[in-house]
């Protein structure tokens, strides 16, 4: 099997490495003996998504995340139809804004009901969620906030899910800190191309004993 992923944006929109989710990603189809490809791609870029089967968007400015909005707006037919084809979209921090209504009233790609606008005083710190998948333990650092999500990830405040659409506000990176969370996706891209696959066993007992450990040692929690 043979996975592509375009790599959106990852000079204008890759703050607090969150580069880690496609190298953790990468490593992790790899050892289910999946061939992966990753095309780097930014503004002025031609996209052709018919070649994809993952898009990833990660956080960056604000000033940038329009920059990004403003070029990635005429392929709003094409990403609507990846979106509905099933195809795989990965997208932390502010980047699953654009797939919005508007940011602040500026016009966004108008895919999804929800819209973002800024508040006051910015979101920061470590955030922790317990989910189906796992206790998923990450990070914000965000200015805005998403209203009218009618389709939570984890919950309404943080992300946005959709097919196979994933937004979340959380980074860390969050595939790097929550190793079961990175077999889920990994397994949702495989299954999608290929429902009848079969997976080699993930092995995660050192990055669960290291995810353990930091819970551990900075929030006394077992």
């Amino acid at each position: 099997m043979n996975i592509n992923i375009a790599y959106l944006y990852y000079d204008l929109m890759n703050l607090y490495g969150e580069s880690g989710n496609i190298k953790a990603l990468v490593h992790s189809l790899k050892n289910q003996n999946v061939k992966v490809n990753v095309d780097y791609l930014s503004k002025g870029d031609k996209i052709d998504f018919d070649k994809y089967d993952v898009i990833y968007l990660s956080c960056g400015t604000e000033e940038n995340q329009l920059i990004m909005l403003d070029d990635i707006l005429q392929y709003e037919k094409e990403l609507k139809k990846f979106i509905e084809n099933d195809k795989f979209i990965f997208a932390t921090g502010n980047s699953f804004e654009i797939f919005g209504k508007n940011i602040d009233k500026i016009n966004a790609l108008s895919i999804f009901d929800y819209s973002a606008e800024y508040i006051d005083k910015r979101i920061v710190g470590d955030y922790q969620i317990e989910t189906k998948i796992d206790k998923i333990l990450a990070f914000q650092n965000r200015g805005s906030k998403i209203i009218n999500n009618n389709s939570p990830l984890f919950d309404e405040e943080v992300g946005f899910n959709y097919k196979n659409f994933y937004g979340t506000y959380l980074i860390g990176p969050i595939l790097v800190r929550n190793p079961k969370l990175n077999e889920y996706i990994t397994k949702k891209i495989i299954t999608t191309k290929d429902p009848k696959f079969k997976f080699e066993k993930f092995d995660l007992d050192f990055d669960v004993k290291a995810k353990k450990s930091y819970l551990k040692t900075y929030y006394n929690v077992d």
